[in-house]
């Protein structure tokens, strides 16, 4: 007997039995949700080759139902996240750091989803020795809560500074956890990364015995509503990716909205990227907004979102949010704001409503996963990887190849002191 995405029986009950980590099964003991280490989604894109798991960022729970409707149909492993700007301590949104695990598992369960889910912790931000302090005490409460999954960002910091930073917080992660770092801030065409930051961090985290999944990098991104005036620059992506080669670490893409298919389709066939962002787009979905090919919400001439009648949240709801956004005098692109505020509104909405939300996500995901990223038919592959391992934890990808005594904290100050680079201007670059 086969499930519904032609895994055996049999072989879905072990991979919940021994895959899911111990926080998920300490906490969901009685679930039936694949809930696993983002090191699995990682391998699964790796073994099919050019392929990338979409990340979304679950603002809301009609984005998460909606995403992992798309991946059940996709027959996809998925990774549902949230950033800490979105759903830390100061979240502007309802899903958060500490309920988001609880929701992907009992979206689960309701819906007999059966493709492997990581959750996400993304742009964990660091800024200051006193974010490192507080990190020590956030990072476990949100495994606590059920992540499998975490971005250490502290590329606002300079490179020596994120590397200690990255060092420092690591012994709060669980092993068995997904691992992203991240090198040169999100801020479009303005400070740009480079090979040489990047084979820095990289570096210095192999010497200390540290080996991330992903990095992401500033590669030509922005976060948000807004096109950068040139997008992903996908040359520039390979070339770093080539150069961390022998550390076999996985890029992150950042800031996918305001990017065409065509680019991102390029980004999966000629980079070693395996985790793409999607956020600012699903919301705008959601909500029944007017977008473009690649999600990017179309305004009119008065520089308003166009509302597609009879799609997304209620006509009257809409005037209601607009109005509300109005009061508090926020521009289109502080939009996001009304996700917390809204949310319950939201669900108070007819089920034919709430329904339509969620279905414009998972058509629009759906899509996405298919004929963008070519990340379906990889929840197979994440189940055969449990098996193999046997555990919940397939083991790091890479081998420590630096020598530690180079990379002592006085010769990583010196080392990125000597790295030279234009880091763009400063300013609130978290969406």
């Amino acid at each position: 007997m086969v499930n519904k995405n032609n895994i055996p029986a049999a072989d879905f009950a072990k991979a919940v039995e021994i895959g899911r980590p111990p926080n998920v099964s300490r906490l969901f003991p009685n679930s039936r949700a694949l809930l696993v280490s983002g090191k699995y989604i990682d391998l699964a894109m790796l073994k099919k080759g050019k392929a990338i798991a979409i990340a979304t960022n679950g603002r809301s729970s009609f984005v998460i139902r909606g995403a992992l409707r798309a991946a059940q149909r996709a027959n996809a492993a998925l990774i549902i996240e949230i950033a800490k700007s979105e759903g830390g301590t100061n979240a502007y949104c309802p899903t958060n750091y500490w309920n988001i695990a609880r929701n992907v598992d009992a979206f689960c369960n309701e819906m007999g989803i059966t493709v492997p889910v990581a959750v996400h912790a993304d742009h964990y931000g660091i800024k200051s020795d006193q974010d490192v302090e507080t990190a020590k005490t956030e990072i476990p409460s949100m495994f606590d809560a059920g992540m499998t999954s975490i971005a250490i960002d502290a590329s606002h910091m300079p490179d020596a500074q994120n590397l200690l930073a990255n060092i420092e917080l690591n012994p709060f992660i669980p092993p068995w956890a997904g691992m992203e770092t991240e090198v040169g801030e999100i801020k479009g065409k303005a400070g740009l990364s480079t090979v040489e930051e990047a084979s820095f961090l990289i570096k210095g985290l192999n010497a200390h015995g540290i080996f991330p999944n992903w990095i992401a990098l500033n590669n030509g991104t922005t976060h948000g509503i807004e096109a950068s005036g040139q997008g992903i620059q996908v040359e520039l992506t390979a070339s770093i990716h080539d150069a961390l080669e022998p550390y076999r670490i996985s890029g992150a893409q950042h800031g996918t909205s305001g990017n065409s298919s065509d680019r991102l389709r390029s980004i999966a066939k000629t980079t070693r990227t395996t985790k793409a962002n999607v956020a600012t787009a699903l919301q705008m979905i959601s909500w029944g907004l007017q977008v473009n090919d690649y999600g990017n919400a179309i305004l009119d001439d008065d520089g308003h979102f166009i509302k597609v009648e009879g799609e997304g949240v209620g006509e009257e709801m809409w005037e209601e949010m607009k109005a509300y956004a109005a009061e508090m005098k926020w521009s289109a692109g502080n939009f996001k704001k009304l996700n917390r505020p809204f949310e319950n509104k939201l669900l108070a909405q007819p089920a034919p409503i709430r329904e339509r939300m969620a279905r414009r996500v998972e058509e629009f995901t759906y899509g996405m996963i298919v004929d963008v990223f070519n990340g379906h038919d990889t929840a197979p592959l994440v189940v055969e990887a449990i098996l193999e391992a046997g555990s919940y934890d397939p083991g790091p990808k890479a081998e420590r190849i630096e020598n530690p005594d180079d990379w002592t904290r006085e010769k990583i100050l010196e080392g990125g002191a000597a790295i030279e680079r234009d880091r763009g201007p400063e300013g609130d670059f978290d969406d």
